[in-house]
């Protein structure tokens, strides 16, 4: 874990974002950070079809720890 620097205007974006969504802002930097990172590898794909792919991963990693 670290300290990124970002801009002042985009930190108040992701604070807007934040407050919309009801994540910390942190959160909400860590996913469009994750999304940006996805889109970059999947270029075909489409915002939505990338986080179906994140939902559909979450649930195989909740579905297994409850099978634990």
């Amino acid at each position: 874990m670290g300290i990124v620097k970002i801009d002042d205007e985009l930190h108040e974006e992701a604070r807007l974002a934040s407050a919309v969504m009801c994540r910390s802002i942190n959160a909400q930097a860590e996913f469009w950070m994750k999304i940006g990172m996805l889109a970059e590898a999947n270029p075909t794909l489409s915002f939505t079809e990338i986080v179906s792919m994140q939902r559909e991963a979450a649930g195989r990693r909740a579905s297994d720890l409850a099978a634990a």
